[in-house]
């Protein structure tokens, strides 16, 4: 039995390329003219999944580039209308405890959270923003542990990336479960993997 949920934000409550072109237009330009063409390409494809920080130094944007895309980003703000995926409202029906833990710029993830419609489904939403603080989403998980009172036995974290929140989790002793709809992932280590939420409910009340 879980009486806790805990969401990733980005391509697992919504996808990310469904808003990408309005959100990143002006980085995407400042990308292209200052990378070649393959680097862009990939930069890109990542910038849809993964921080900015992370991206610029895995591909090796220069200081001044980084820089000037932590400009464009860091008081962004999203205010056009956005969708959940449709499989989304499987989750918002279950009986538990549920919290947000979402890396990005601050301004920029509590706008999306506002633009979908989705404070009120959490007790908690957090931002683990890399340019504030050197936290990640497993110190806030066992945070959330610590505030709440909460057993790893108790817990179920879902999300998209084998490298973020699903990484933290298993360092934890947290049950995952992977949202992998195009099957990225088939050998990412995980509790349970599926291409949508419908198996969810069930796991909560094993």
């Amino acid at each position: 039995m879980k009486r806790v949920l805990i969401l990733d934000l980005d391509n697992t409550i919504y996808p990310v390329k469904s808003i990408s072109e309005n959100l990143f237009a002006q980085l995407f330009k400042l990308v292209d003219d200052n990378t070649d063409e393959l680097t862009a390409t990939k930069a890109k494809e990542e910038l849809t999944r993964r921080p900015y920080q992370h991206v610029a130094d895995e591909f090796g944007f220069s200081a001044e580039l980084k820089e000037k895309g932590m400009q464009l980003l860091r008081n962004a703000t999203y205010e056009q209308p956005m969708q959940a995926y449709p499989e989304y409202d499987r989750l918002r029906a279950i009986n538990a405890d549920k919290f947000l833990v979402t890396t990005g710029f601050t301004k920029l993830q509590h706008s999306k959270v506002k633009m979908l419609g989705i404070n009120d489904d959490f007790k908690k939403v957090y931002v683990v923003d890399p340019e504030l603080s050197k936290i990640n989403k497993g110190d806030v998980f066992q945070q959330i542990m610590m505030d709440n009172g909460y057993v790893v036995e108790e817990m179920l974290v879902i999300g998209d990336d084998p490298q973020s929140e699903i990484k933290f989790a298993n360092e934890l002793g947290i049950d995952t479960f992977l949202f992998d709809p195009d099957n990225k992932y088939p050998e990412a280590p995980v509790t349970y993997r599926a291409i949508d939420y419908r198996d969810v409910a069930g796991i909560v009340n094993q």
